[in-house]
């Protein structure tokens, strides 16, 4: 007697989308899409829309005519930007503030986050938190009024404190000097983004398996072991990618911490790439100029983004796309 066929799925089936899969999903998902609509339409007006703008970096500009009735200047607007040797200090600047604060706030949190995470105490871990990560929501007028003040010459605490132990001998005019200047925003920055910085890290370590730290200890392996062998791989896809998307903003720094902390004195090495076109274009109504600056910037930004993205894919494979 002949046996009957079984109801087995077609193996070579298997592992290949439905018709209509995409559809399907879309369709189960459609409250999520609903949500992202107002982030994608903020996203298109206040970042895509406004590129159309760009044209006026090879215009020369008049607000009294319409964008096609404007004399187009092609590429002079950037070999002005080229050939001025402003430019090059400001890169220079810019770079060296954001390599450093690169390297300090990328170490800084995530050290910051490690030791946190070590605590067992809890009322302290979520009071240490805290008190970290406030200064995160004060405003850098009153973070460069806090500094200015403490690094004053006159009733200055790190003066007084200097001078009380004996490492000097008058007080240092710290904000008056240009070698000095880079570091002291370095600084305020770590002190302001720590906390706030670790938060991300802390939330990567809570996703590592407690499993792997009780098969640790009895192994026999230290804390110390511990974080270097299970916390820190734990939370690597983490800090690449954190990583990246820092390398592609290496020189959109801002210009608030230098503007605030900045004067006369250390002028030559407080001015940054946004400071330049805030200065030497908007000011005196070269717009065009101006957004050939802010042109070259995101260019640049874009190029970096790409190039770290490859590289880490390349050799970490963890990217971000």
């Amino acid at each position: 007697m002949k046996a009957m066929p079984e109801n087995r799925p077609d193996v070579r089936a298997l592992g290949q989308p439905r018709k209509g899969g995409a559809l399907l999903r879309a369709f189960r998902n459609r409250y999520l899409y609903l949500m992202s609509l107002p982030f994608v339409a903020w996203a298109f007006v206040f970042t895509y829309l406004p590129l159309w703008g760009w044209l006026m970096a090879f215009q020369k500009y008049n607000p009294k005519l319409s964008v096609w009735e404007r004399d187009w200047v092609g590429f002079d607007n950037f070999r002005m930007l080229f050939q001025d040797e402003t430019f090059y200090l400001v890169m220079r600047n810019t770079l060296a503030m954001s390599l450093m604060s690169l390297v300090a706030g990328f170490t800084i949190p995530i050290l910051f986050a490690l030791l946190l995470n070590e605590v067992k105490n809890m009322a302290f871990k979520r009071t240490a938190q805290t008190i970290s990560y406030l200064p995160h929501f004060v405003s850098w007028a009153v973070v460069a009024g806090i500094v200015s003040k403490m690094l004053s010459t006159d009733n200055g605490a790190v003066n007084d404190f200097l001078m009380g132990i004996g490492v000097l001998s008058e007080p240092v005019q710290w904000l008056g000097k240009g070698e000095y200047f880079w570091g002291i925003v370095t600084l305020s920055d770590v002190w302001k983004e720590t906390g706030w910085n670790a938060i991300i890290y802390l939330a990567a370590m809570a996703g590592i398996a407690p499993e792997l730290y009780e098969a640790a200890k009895v192994d026999g392996a230290s804390r110390l072991r511990q974080m270097w062998h299970i916390t820190l791989p734990g939370i690597r896809p983490t800090i690449i990618i954190l990583m990246i998307l820092s390398i592609g903003n290496l020189i959109n720094i801002g210009f608030e911490k230098q503007f605030l902390l900045g004067n006369n004195l250390v002028v030559d090495y407080s001015k940054v790439l946004d400071l330049y076109a805030l200065e030497y274009g908007i000011k005196i109504n070269r717009i065009s100029f101006a957004t050939a600056i802010n042109m070259f910037n995101s260019v640049v930004a874009v190029f970096l983004l790409f190039s770290a993205n490859g590289l880490f894919k390349r050799f970490t494979k963890e990217s971000v796309f």
